[in-house]
């Protein structure tokens, strides 16, 4: 049986192809209408489009329709984070060309950036490279995430891009926030114990600098041929904020099986030609000046705690028949075991 709900959903998320042309004609360079437009499988937050042309390709991301969380899915966020690194040459992202907030063109804000041509894999261990490329591959996405880690924010024009300070604590009170936000997704009482655990439990010191905040390889593409990463996607949760937690979530693949998302636990790294997480971590340290990082379990736990509460809106989303993605069941079905995972970090 169809669900209706999912088939109003792809109805509101088709774009009018002639509308969409006329606007982007003499404002996108290379663009050239007639378009034909398709939406990747992906973009479970934010909707994402291919955009062909008679010059060239392009990618369009877009709010989704429909009723959202007050903080979610801010497309003029990643416009600008990623129009600001574009001129930052060390950090590898899509040139974007433009923001648009006229609702009246396809139904949402959006944005458009370049299409970069490369490889993109789900899976951290990496099946579709040689064992050999694999250890490089890793090599690349560590020395991009330690050269946005050490990026001016002050110099790129994002000093205000986030709250300076007090990350961790802002953070929690901001996914226990949307965790309660959503009480048709249920309760979780890992969830709970969280939200009592993690704010008084904060490792001391403070640090600022850009975070990505879904720093993983499948929101990465690397070169067609070469091991090493030439652009980052999905900057939706970009801000200023403390770097061990862009690196306790990028670490997530170490400490839990496929629960949504990928995972590597019991992999035999060296038969996989894949660093360990201690080797990872120390090219981290290498590459950051770092001589150690205290407390790694509690960047892990926190990472955790806050994908669950994603999961947890990604459910209430599903529930209310605005989730745009085919695998948002798939998310919706793992928030116990992710919650449970993120406090056997700490017990």
């Amino acid at each position: 049986m169809t669900d209706p709900t999912e088939t109003d959903s792809t109805r509101e998320l088709a774009i009018d192809e002639s509308a969409l042309a006329a606007y982007l004609a003499g404002r996108v360079p290379g663009l050239t209408p007639p378009i034909r437009v398709s939406r990747f499988a992906g973009g479970q937050s934010n909707p994402t489009y291919r955009i062909d042309s008679r010059g060239s390709s392009f990618v369009l991301r877009r709010k989704p329709p429909g009723p959202l969380l007050a903080s979610a899915h801010a497309v003029d966020r990643e416009f600008r984070v990623l129009a600001a690194l574009g001129r930052y040459n060390t950090v590898p992202v899509p040139r974007v060309h433009l923001y648009c907030d006229d609702p009246e063109v396809i139904g949402t804000p959006f944005y458009i950036m370049d299409l970069v041509v490369g490889r993109n894999f789900w899976d951290a261990r990496l099946p579709e490279v040689t064992r050999e490329e694999r250890r490089a591959c890793y090599r690349s996405m560590i020395e991009v995430l330690a050269r946005l880690h050490t990026a001016d924010h002050e110099a790129l024009g994002l000093g205000d891009y986030g709250r300076p300070g007090n990350y961790f604590q802002r953070q929690i009170q901001r996914w226990t926030r949307q965790y309660h936000e959503s009480p048709d997704a249920g309760r979780v009482p890992a969830m709970e114990t969280l939200i009592d655990w993690l704010p008084a439990n904060i490792p001391p010191g403070d640090e600022v600098s850009i975070v990505h905040g879904d720093y993983r390889c499948d929101n990465m593409i690397f070169h067609p041929e070469e091991p090493r990463v030439v652009a980052i996607l999905d900057w939706e949760l970009s801000t200023l904020g403390h770097p061990l937690a862009d690196l306790g979530y990028h670490l997530l693949p170490y400490r839990m099986p496929p629960l949504g998302v990928t995972g590597m636990l019991g992999t035999d790294f060296e038969a996989h030609g894949l660093p360990t997480e201690a080797e990872y971590v120390a090219w981290y340290c290498e590459l950051t000046g770092r001589p150690g990082i205290d407390r790694l379990d509690f960047y892990v736990a926190f990472s955790l705690f806050r994908l669950a509460a994603i999961f947890h809106g990604i459910r209430g989303r599903l529930l209310r028949g605005t989730s745009v993605s085919p695998r948002a069941r798939e998310y919706a079905s793992v928030v116990d075991e992710v919650a449970d995972l993120a406090l056997a970090q700490v017990s």
